[in-house]
């Protein structure tokens, strides 16, 4: 199955792999290093997807693991790497195991503050500047390896410079830069101004809480480390990293990829530190957290959210291809950008979902109506109504019908010219008349 952090990379990439380019040709609102990793493997998915995602998790376990042992000795980086690839495996399941922006900054965090602690300043700055290239939060990782460091501060901002400037040099060579300045800034500046929830602040709180008690062992073990050695520069590596994850006010079980490094290696010297056998048994009762919390869901797999929409995707898009001809396009409305993987058909305009038409985020549009991009999205309409895929999917009407096509006057006359040919239980079929 395909989860939706990783559905809109796919589909991008599937395009960049066809010879479009991002931003100008195709809208994309993360750095143009997310999607073009699928491109390592092809954009395949099934088990070469799902195997690319454990490479890398075993990527960031070795990275934790010469972190713990360049500070302190083997058993600290036994310690590290274990806990990075404990985590990565029972965190939250719809965050983990699709390769997405807040996950791919993981390995360039670890390796950029692993090269800091060995003196290589320059190079420490690189990984910063190509996790950069996957999340704009790279920032806090530049600002902890500055920390680390110090004073080399000037050929660390020179490497992080260079592998954004050789991507800033690329867009501008292919008119991308445009697109990307409003797609992966402009709108994402938007989006962070408006909380999904009434009180962000009490939400911030409730969510930290129960990131801490799932994840019990790390935190025991960052506290006893902190409070036994007193290393500022690790609490202050720790409080960069949450900024991060409270930078817009959202909290989601994704963000916290970011403060996981600090903590697992702050954690991996605590334990390390652990002697006594109660000490030891405290610590792996709390390493079963995560088997008690989210085991009982595992029953109920068949149920789960991401799940049915994954299969109602699957039969939309089978219906889809069974009803259109060769070479046929498709539009998508709603945020279902996997049904482009699944059809393998080319989009009819460069929206692979309608977040840019309608100003709803892709978080909240299947239940609310808000709008929070307020310019461009009737021009982006306009242009939808200009193009003419043979295949239209309506993944998003029959959650939400305040969103449904019909209710905008600029696409009333277009989806006119389409009939229904099937649907599911989340999604509509439509073909040209």
């Amino acid at each position: 199955m395909l989860w939706a952090e990783e559905d809109l990379p796919l589909a991008v990439a599937l395009q960049m792999k066809h010879g479009a380019v991002i931003y100008r040709d195709v809208w994309f609102d993360k750095p143009p290093l997310v999607p073009a990793i699928y491109l390592l493997w092809g954009v395949k998915i099934g088990w070469l997807l799902r195997l690319a995602g454990a490479i890398y998790a075993l990527g960031a376990s070795l990275l934790a693991y010469a972190i713990g042992t360049r500070l302190w000795s083997r058993r600290e980086g036994y310690f590290a790497a274990a806990l990075i690839a404990f985590f990565l495996t029972f965190d939250t399941h719809s965050a983990v195991l699709p390769l997405a922006a807040d996950l791919l900054l993981l390995v360039p965090h670890l390796a950029a503050i692993c090269l800091a602690l060995r003196g290589r300043a320059f190079e420490a700055g690189v990984a910063a500047g190509i996790g950069f290239l996957f999340n704009a939060k790279a920032v806090l990782v530049l600002a902890a390896c500055a920390l680390f460091a110090w004073p080399a501060i000037v050929p660390l901002a020179a490497g992080f410079i260079l592998p954004n400037m050789v991507g800033l040099a690329w867009l501008g060579i292919t008119g991308a830069l445009p697109g990307y300045v409003d797609q992966v800034w402009r709108w994402p500046a938007q989006y962070a101004g408006s909380p999904v929830v009434s009180d962000p602040v009490w939400n911030g709180v409730v969510r930290t809480v129960n990131w801490l008690g799932f994840h019990a062992a790390i935190a025991v073990g960052a506290i006893l480390f902190w409070w036994r050695e007193r290393k500022w520069r690790f609490i202050a590596w720790t409080a960069l990293c949450y900024a991060g994850v409270v930078l817009g006010w959202r909290f989601f079980p994704r963000y916290f990829f970011l403060l996981l490094p600090p903590m697992a290696i702050a954690a991996a010297r605590g334990l390390a530190l652990l002697r006594s056998r109660i000490c030891a048994a405290l610590v792996i009762g709390a390493l079963c957290v995560p088997a008690v919390r989210f085991g009982p869901r595992y029953v109920n797999l068949k149920n789960w959210n991401d799940l049915a929409l994954d299969r109602d995707s699957r039969a939309a898009s089978k219906m889809a291809v069974e009803n259109a001809t060769p070479n046929a396009t498709l539009f998508v409305w709603g945020y279902r950008p996997e049904m482009y993987v699944y059809t393998q058909m080319r989009p009819a305009t460069k929206f692979l979902d309608s977040q840019a038409m309608t100003g709803v985020p892709a978080d909240r549009h299947l239940t609310q109506s808000g709008v929070v991009l307020t310019s461009g999205t009737r021009e982006a309409r306009e242009d939808l109504a200009r193009s003419t895929p043979e295949i239209v999917i309506d993944g998003l009407g029959l959650y939400n019908p305040a969103l449904a096509m019909t209710k905008y006057p600029e696409l009333r006359d277009w989806i006119a010219g389409y009939r229904e040919v099937g649907r599911t239980g989340g999604s509509v079929v439509y073909k040209r008349r």
